[in-house]
């Protein structure tokens, strides 16, 4: 894709969904299929209705196996390279609203060997420290500790490493390198992680559901055409975009740059300074043109953190995006609506941050083998 990058390891340019859906050969999200999730659900979910999610791979499969008292299973997780940012906490959010409304089991993998494997600067020392962090944020979204379960790879390798090596041993080293582009210089264990990444699929023999940001898909590419080799059922994908950085449409959030994101880590002070100085406006030059041609909310950064994530209720957002294209609602004034909206959720957040006990979502053993046994 000449015009933008886009793979699990790196994000450049405006992304085209559109061709992202084509090229992936993903299902779009569209309205049959959102009602069908809604019925299911028992309501719908604003990521939903908005397109946040917007594509998927056999979730039809998942609400059949819902009706049929089959039933599912949710896994979703994190590369822990460094603090979580708003952009990590869309598919975490809509796995909570799933564990809700169905009553799932929901598995949490912190990669932190893959991102150690990734980065020349990090230490397996960081990325188990990032992981517990990461962990923080997850767990304070409100999950039930009775069904959730956080694994850390290099902890929960003896339960991971032999569902991993099955799939390992039927993706072949040219697979591996046309999916991802590896070269002579890519370590072996880049080379392995897929395997890895895959494991979690197989720790339960019903369907799973997996919600992902699109730029995880290729992994599961492959993961899916291994499980029905090995006696499982492809495991379900939903896809939600990518939220830009705070640099605008073509920018991502970058560890590298502490300007480039909102962390759940931040501060009031310093999200109000991050939005108002680093946040791309869709305004016009100067007040009057404002007035008179009203805002871009198409490239707005603020309006589009509020759509993603920070105002659930359509109506309110409605009267925003209305304001602010007609240019009645000004550039400084949608900033300060999103800063009273994000300054709200990180304070409760960083209540229950500091409230969760870990202990109690940390992957069990024991707990998984006498399940199995079952």
């Amino acid at each position: 894709m000449d015009d933008f990058v886009l793979t699990p390891w790196e994000s450049r340019g405006r992304i085209d969904y559109n061709r992202l859906v084509e090229t992936f050969g993903l299902r779009p999200l569209d309205g049959s299929m959102k009602m069908r999730l809604r019925e299911a659900a028992g309501q719908d979910h604003y990521m939903v209705r908005r397109g946040v999610f917007f594509a998927h791979r056999d979730l039809d499969a998942i609400l059949e196996s819902h009706r049929s008292g089959d039933g599912f299973f949710v896994y979703t997780g994190r590369g822990p390279s460094g603090q979580t940012h708003i952009g990590h906490l869309v598919p975490w959010v809509f796995a909570r609203w799933l564990q809700e409304r169905f009553g799932v089991r929901v598995y949490f993998q912190l990669t932190d060997d893959e991102k150690f494997y990734h980065s020349h600067a990090l230490t397996l020392e960081e990325t188990a420290r990032l992981a517990e962090e990461n962990a923080r944020d997850f767990a304070a979204l409100g999950f039930d500790p009775l069904k959730t379960h956080i694994i850390r790879d290099t902890v929960d390798m003896g339960v991971l490493y032999p569902l991993a090596a099955r799939v390992a041993k039927k993706i072949t080293f040219s697979t591996a390198r046309s999916a991802f582009g590896f070269g002579n210089d890519t370590n072996i264990g880049m080379i392995f992680y897929t395997a890895i990444q895959s494991a979690p699929c197989l720790l339960e023999e019903r369907p799973v559901l997996i919600p992902l940001g699109v730029d995880q898909d290729p992994h599961f590419r492959l993961t899916r055409d291994v499980a029905p080799l090995l006696g499982h059922p492809k495991p379900a994908l939903i896809h939600n975009v990518m939220a830009p950085g705070l640099g605008g449409p073509d920018s991502k959030m970058s560890a590298a740059d502490p300007n480039s994101a909102i962390y759940t880590t931040d501060e009031p002070a310093a999200i109000r300074r991050k939005v108002n100085r680093c946040a791309f406006s869709g305004g016009r030059a100067d007040i009057d043109e404002h007035r008179r041609l009203g805002g871009d909310t198409a490239v707005d950064v603020s309006y589009q953190y509020l759509r993603l994530f920070f105002e659930p209720d359509d109506g309110i957002l409605e009267g925003i995006r209305e304001g602010y294209e007609s240019g009645r609602m000004l550039t400084g004034e949608l900033k300060q609506a999103l800063i009273e909206r994000v300054t709200q959720f990180m304070e409760a957040h960083h209540a229950r941050r500091e409230a969760v006990d870990l202990d109690e979502f940390w992957f069990d053993h024991d707990e998984y083998k006498g399940r199995m046994r079952r």
